[in-house]
C-alpha cells in the first residue's frame, strides 16, 4: 500500500524508553502525543504501562505526515477518521503522491573541490548562500561534499558565472525567480483545486476511494504546470528579447544620407557585421531602415501605452 508504514514483529511490547528509542520520539513526545489523542493509551500492568506494535506504527505514521507538512490538528483528524473504520491507506497514498517527484531530475552529489573548480573561485560566502537557498544541501558528517537536488540549476549558475555575471547577482536573481515562480505554481493549484480536485476532496478526510481519484489526478496534472510554463516563458522571452536587442541595437539618427541629416559614428564592427549582411553600397540605407523602423515601434508602444491608461482612467471616473 502506497504511504504504509511498516509495524513491528508481532507481540513486541515495549516500556516507554523503548518505545521512544524504537520510533525515534522522546518520552516527553509520546506523552504529550497521548494528552492530545493522538496516540492510544497504553495496557497498564500493575505499576508498568506497556506499549505494542501498534503505537510504534502509529509514531511512525505522525512522523512521516509530520514531515510532510501537516499540522498535529490535521494528523489527528486522520487518524480519527482511520479509528473510525474509514480507512487512511487512501489518503497516505495520496500524500505520497503530492510529495513524489514533480521532475524527472535525479540528485546528485558534488565535493567542494568540484565546485570550487567548476566555478572557477572559492567563496564561502557563495557557497553559504546557495545552501541558504536549497541550490547545495549539507551532507551530515561531510564537510567536503553537498548534495546538488537540482543539478540543472547549478549548471545554469555555472554558465552565467563563466559569462561574467557574479555570484551574488545569481543568488539575487534566484530569490526573485522563485517567489515568481512560487506565485505561479500557488496559482495552478487554485484554478486546479476550484475545476478539478474539488469533486473527490470536498470533504475531508477523504474516503479511500476519493483520495485514490485524486491521486490519479495529481499524476495527470504533474506535468502539464511544467508543459504550460515552458511554453508560455518560450512566448515571453521571444518577444521580450526581440525588443531587448532592438533597443541595444538603436543609433541615434542614420548617417548622413541627404541634407539635413546629422552623422553618427558606429562601431566599425556594426559597420562590418552590416557590410556582411547587405553589402558595402547598402549600409546607409539599411541603417536610415532600421533606425525608421525603431522609432515607429517606439512611437506605437508609446500611444498603445498612453490609450491603455487614459482607457484604464476612464473606466475608474
Amino acid at each position: 500500500m502506497p504511504g504504509s508504514v511498516p509495524e513491528s514483529a508481532p507481540g513486541t511490547e515495549y516500556r516507554i524508553e523503548g518505545l521512544a528509542q524504537a520510533s525515534g520520539a522522546t518520552v516527553r513526545t509520546i506523552r504529550a502525543y497521548q494528552d492530545r489523542g493522538l496516540l492510544p493509551r497504553p495496557e497498564r500492568r500493575g505499576r508498568a504501562n506497556v506499549y505494542d506494535g501498534s503505537h510504534l506504527a502509529r509514531l511512525r505514521q505522525i512522523a512521516d505526515l509530520l514531515d510532510r507538512g501537516y499540522t498535529l490538528a490535521s494528523i489527528k483528524e486522520l487518524l480519527e477518521a482511520w479509528d473510525a473504520g474509514r480507512g487512511l491507506g487512501g489518503v497516505l497514498g495520496l500524500v505520497a503522491e503530492v510529495h513524489g517527484p514533480w521532475t524527472d531530475e535525479e540528485a546528485a552529489r558534488i565535493s567542494r573541490a568540484e565546485l570550487d573548480e567548476r566555478f572557477g573561485t572559492r567563496d564561502d560566502a557563495a557557497v553559504e548562500e546557495a545552501v541558504e537557498l536549497g541550490v547545495l544541501e549539507r551532507i551530515p558528517g561531510r564537510d567536503d561534499a553537498f548534495l546538488v537536488p537540482s543539478p540543472q540549476e547549478l549548471a545554469v549558475a555555472v554558465e552565467l558565472h563563466a559569462a561574467g555575471v557574479p555570484l551574488p547577482a545569481i543568488s539575487g536573481h534566484l530569490r526573485e525567480l522563485r517567489g515568481q515562480v512560487e506565485h505561479i505554481a500557488s496559482r495552478f493549484l487554485e484554478f486546479t483545486t476550484e475545476h478539478v480536485f474539488a469533486r473527490c476532496l470536498g470533504h475531508m478526510p477523504p474516503t479511500d476511494a476519493d483520495a485514490a481519484e485524486a491521486a490519479a489526478l495529481v499524476r495527470r496534472m504533474r506535468p502539464l504546470a511544467r508543459q504550460s510554463v515552458d511554453a508560455e516563458l518560450a512566448r515571453a522571452m521571444r518577444l521580450f528579447a526581440t525588443r531587448h536587442l532592438q533597443r541595444h541595437l538603436e543609433v541615434d539618427a542614420p548617417p548622413a544620407a541627404r541634407s539635413g541629416t546629422r552623422a553618427v559614428q558606429l562601431p566599425a564592427e556594426t559597420i562590418r557585421a552590416v557590410e556582411n549582411l547587405v553589402g558595402p553600397e547598402r549600409v546607409a540605407a539599411f541603417v536610415a531602415t532600421a533606425t525608421e523602423r525603431e522609432v515607429r515601434a517606439r512611437a506605437l508602444d508609446d500611444f498603445t501605452s498612453t490609450h491603455r491608461r487614459n482607457s484604464q482612467i476612464d473606466q475608474i471616473g
